[in-house]
């Protein structure tokens, strides 16, 4: 990786995505990586659009501002699909994560993104509730997130986890999210 990948979350205040912004430069900090994270919010208030941001490199990294072009799009909230434009300022070679039960070629035909984008689903959704009992989606979009570094393996995520939150978390709660981030990586649809 040589040029500054950029990465756009959207989500709602209160489910993850300035956390998941947050982890995913943690762990690729840790595997050598020059990264930032920084969200961007509206309104402040649990439920509200929010967007947060990534930029990643091998280099060390000078642009300070919103990520515009996004070589990768996550959206953590399927209700959101319709409502933020989730494309907007994509690149025919963007890769979009999107968190739902839908097919990507349903998905892909609903946002019209172009053939030449990569499209990833995941059912995060319901991937939390069955591991935590409620729906804070952000540990399987990084599992499913991981297949775009290839060069930090998903075990790193979940390596994190422990490493990072193993003391403040119960052994119950890092399980669930040890278990999210894994079924995110092998769960995603990719089309």
């Amino acid at each position: 990786m040589s040029e500054v990948i950029e990465v756009r979350w959207h989500g709602r205040g209160g489910q993850g995505a300035k956390t998941g912004s947050a982890i995913l430069a943690e762990v690729l900090f840790e595997a050598g990586k020059f990264t930032q994270s920084f969200p961007e919010y509206g309104a402040e208030r649990q439920g509200a659009p929010m967007k947060a941001f990534n930029r990643v490199s091998d280099k060390p990294i000078r642009v300070r501002s919103g990520v515009l072009q996004p070589d990768i799009v996550v959206l953590i909230d399927p209700t959101l699909i319709e409502a933020v434009k989730p494309t907007e300022g994509g690149k025919d070679n963007t890769i979009y994560i999107i968190n739902s039960p839908d097919s990507p070629a349903s998905i892909r035909k609903k946002l019209g993104i172009p053939s030449s984008a990569k499209l990833m689903s995941v059912d995060a959704t319901k991937i939390t509730l069955e591991e935590f009992g409620q729906n804070r989606p952000n540990a399987p979009m990084l599992g499913a997130l991981s297949h775009c570094f290839k060069d930090v393996p998903v075990q790193a995520f979940i390596d994190h986890f422990t490493h990072k939150m193993g003391t403040k978390l119960s052994e119950k709660v890092l399980k669930a999210n040890h278990n999210a981030i894994k079924r995110g990586f092998e769960e995603v649809q990719q089309g």
